[in-house]
């Protein structure tokens, strides 16, 4: 990781400053991203469709634009064109891709990918998802198959030992994001250690039982088998009463390679219904909850912008304040929520996310440079340890602001 500044009060929001991560460091994460994982990615798409010529050279050309080039803009008969005007795309037009803020990067990267796919534009190739392969062979894969199994496990336990089991289903699922995978030997590679470096799961359950009978909303990640304990946990909240209701966000499109859908989340469900024992019944019961109006499914716009939390609309953020509990799923809502920043880690969560509407709650699996709200000896122990612990996928986080 780059050396950031020294940290010193700012005096508007009594913050340690922080540097933005930038794609600009060799050897750093975000720089490995853009420069190896983005190419693999195209070349795994690539290699799962019989692309024609002119969409394979799009693709290439894209490529070369994002390892090497500079931004090219949205073409300006692009359906979201005014909304990436807003987000950003004025500014940074012209620039070489190394020197964007990662998480503008990132997110223009997938977007510029589905517009040189065809996904927007009238044709055969629109609206097709260029991950749905991926997203489907991981949800019928063997390890999927046994964790649904497992659900029948469950009844065996008291109803504290089940919610705490299935919360820890949800926050160690967040492990199965294509992307991260991309470049790992296996899927299992990330496995070796299973660490939470900070767990609020106690203050979690207590604020739900305060607060039992309100409005949940869960902030979905990734699709397959990250979404199905995600609706697992949903079943939870609503069979206890916990919620009396839960609003699901998912993206409105594909965004990065496992990001959920609308049609990720019905797969989800089909597959639930189509299983046996609690399972089934579990996907029984989150069925009647969609007809019922329990469970709702919200794709809001700004769910695909390269921008913080700190920058939602309006009615998003009402949607937020509304609500007894904001669940954020997974590193990117991470990111989106604490600020993609070189952040000390021991700077304080609550102090990072006062500017969200009501009390949320983040679940996620250390996949990226960004933390906060450790303790201090937590921080030298883990760096003293020789373990790529911020970007590896083996160490975890349930935290809460109330």
């Amino acid at each position: 990781m780059p050396k950031t500044p020294h940290p010193s009060a700012d005096p508007d929001t009594d913050l340690p400053q922080a540097s933005v991560i930038t794609c600009e460091v060799p050897g750093t994460f975000a720089w490995g991203v853009l420069h190896e994982r983005h190419p693999a990615l195209i070349r795994k798409i690539r290699d799962a469709f019989p692309l024609p010529a002119e969409n394979l050279e799009r693709l290439a050309a894209l490529l070369e634009e994002a390892t090497g080039g500079v931004v090219e803009p949205l073409g300006e008969h692009a359906h979201d064109h005014r909304s990436w005007q807003t987000w950003g795309m004025a500014d940074h037009v012209g620039t070489p891709w190394s020197h964007l803020p990662f998480l503008w990067a990132e997110s223009y990267f997938y977007r510029r990918l589905l517009e040189a796919w065809g996904y927007f534009a009238p044709g055969p190739w629109q609206g097709v998802d260029p991950f749905a392969p991926f997203k489907r062979a991981e949800l019928f894969d063997t390890e999927t198959t046994y964790e649904v199994q497992a659900l029948d496990t469950l009844a065996d336990l008291d109803p504290q030992e089940r919610g705490n089991a299935l919360l820890q289903s949800s926050v160690w699922g967040n492990r199965a994001d294509l992307s991260f995978q991309i470049l790992a030997e296996s899927a299992d590679s990330p496995a070796q250690v299973s660490e939470l470096v900070v767990d609020h799961s106690e203050s979690l359950w207590e604020l739900l039982d305060n607060r039992s009978g309100g409005r949940v909303c869960l902030v979905a990640d990734n699709a397959g088998r990250e979404l199905l304990p995600d609706l697992v946990l949903i079943d939870e909240l609503l069979t206890t009463a916990r919620a009396s209701e839960v609003v699901l966000h998912i993206k409105s499109h594909p965004y990065y390679v496992s990001d959920a859908t609308m049609v990720d989340v019905l797969d989800c469900l089909r597959h639930l219904c189509g299983a046996q024992g609690t399972a089934q019944r579990v996907g029984a019961r989150l069925w009647r909850a969609m007809e019922q109006g329990r469970l709702h499914v919200r794709a809001h716009a700004f769910s695909c912008a390269p921008l913080p939390y700190r920058d939602m609309p309006e009615d998003l953020a009402e949607d937020f304040a509304t609500a007894c509990l904001t669940i954020m799923k997974g590193d990117l809502n991470y990111r989106r929520l604490v600020g993609d920043r070189y952040w000390p880690a021991t700077t304080p969560f609550e102090a990072v996310t006062a500017y969200f509407p009501g009390p949320v709650v983040a679940l996620r699996t250390l996949k990226s440079d960004v933390v906060v709200g450790l303790e201090q000896n937590t921080v030298t122990t883990l760096d003293d340890s020789g373990l790529e612990w911020r970007t590896s996928g083996t160490h975890a986080l349930v935290q809460l602001r109330e």
